[in-house]
Parts: structure tokens; C-alpha cells; sequence
């Protein structure tokens, strides 16, 4: 009959658990009694807890297809750099993805506090936007190197506005203090493709 094979559902329930509860206080014996398993079947399938909390993380990302969709506007040099990273970022800051911003702050402070704990995370944290825009922007001409160095940046900005959103909750204001980021990022950009 092929039902859903036992570690994607491990891992659907883990992603439900994560995303309703975060991971303060979460121990594997306590969340495999929660989702009717226990911590060896869960070490078993994910290595680890934080192997398991990254991956978990992951699979919820998936359920926020904003995010998607707004990392997915850079990819279009037809469209003007200015306007894609306005389309990125509010995929970023839709309201709906709210849950799953909290969650990865709560994981990025677990991880940060935690060295050599959380190193395949932040590996991911660290390069996967800042690889895919530093791609974009090489795309509309920018050279490799101020590509990556841009991107960065780039990102960097957005993990503070991702904060700022969280802590003041006024996503107007915080996409108004972006616009004027945006077009002087797509400036840099202009200039450094011309040089």
C-alpha cells in the first residue's frame, strides 16, 4: 500500500511540533512521546538533535511559500534589480510567515549560543541566500567578487529588517526603511557591472 514512508512523517510531525512549540526545552524523549515514537527511532532517522532541529527547520521553510516565491523574484534579470529585491523581501516579511521567522530566531540564538552544536545550520544560515543572490546579481553582470561581497550585505540587511519586523511587529514602517535600501543596493549593483 506505500503509505508515507516513517521518516517523512517523523519529520512532518517533528516540523508541526517545532513550529507550534519552538525548541526551548524540547528533549528528544519528550517530543518522540509527542509524536508517538521514541528518542532511539528519532536518533536513528536524524543523527542528532540538532541534526533534527535542522532538518525540521527546513521542512517547515517549505511550508511558507512566500519565501519561495519572494527568493525565487531575484532570478528574473528581465525585471529591474530594484523591484526584485522589493519582491524578495516582502516574500520574506509576509504576515503568514511569522511562525516560522520565530522559529528560525529561536534556533539562529540556539545556535549561536551552542558553538559546534548547530555547525551544519549555521553553514546553511551563513551561505544558502547569500549564495543564491550573489547568483542574481552575477546574472545582471555584476562581477563575482562584488557579487558575493554585495550579496552579503544584502542579506545582512535583511536579517535585521526579518528582526526589526519581529520585535516592532510594523511591517509598513519596516518595508518603508527598505525602499530606499533597495534602490541604493541596485545602484552599487549598476555600478560595479559597469566597471
Amino acid at each position: 500500500m506505500g503509505g508515507e514512508p516513517e521518516r517523512d512523517r517523523l519529520l512532518r510531525l517533528i516540523a508541526d511540533y517545532v513550529l507550534e512549540h519552538g525548541i526551548a526545552g524540547m528533549t528528544l524523549r519528550g517530543l518522540g512521546a509527542t509524536i508517538g515514537t521514541n528518542n532511539r527511532m528519532l536518533l536513528y532517522y536524524f543523527g542528532s538533535k540538532e541534526q533534527l532541529i535542522g532538518q525540521a527547520l527546513t521542512a517547515a521553510a517549505q511550508r511558507f511559500p512566500a519565501f519561495t516565491a519572494g527568493m525565487a523574484a531575484l532570478d528574473d534579470p528581465r525585471v529591474p534589480l530594484v523591484d526584485r529585491l522589493l519582491a524578495a523581501w516582502r516574500g520574506i516579511a509576509a504576515p503568514e510567515n511569522r511562525p516560522f521567522l520565530q522559529l528560525f530566531f529561536e534556533v539562529f540564538g540556539q545556535a549561536a549560543h551552542n558553538p559546534g552544536r548547530f555547525d551544519g545550520f549555521l553553514a546553511n544560515v551563513g551561505h544558502d541566500w547569500t549564495n543564491q543572490v550573489a547568483k542574481a546579481l552575477q546574472t545582471d553582470g555584476v562581477p563575482s567578487a562584488d557579487a558575493g561581497a554585495l550579496a552579503r550585505e544584502i542579506v545582512a540587511v535583511w536579517r535585521g529588517l526579518q528582526f526589526d519586523l519581529l520585535s516592532t511587529n510594523d511591517a509598513e514602517a519596516v518595508a518603508a526603511s527598505y525602499a530606499g535600501t533597495a534602490a541604493a543596493f541596485a545602484r552599487r549593483c549598476e555600478a560595479a557591472a559597469q566597471r
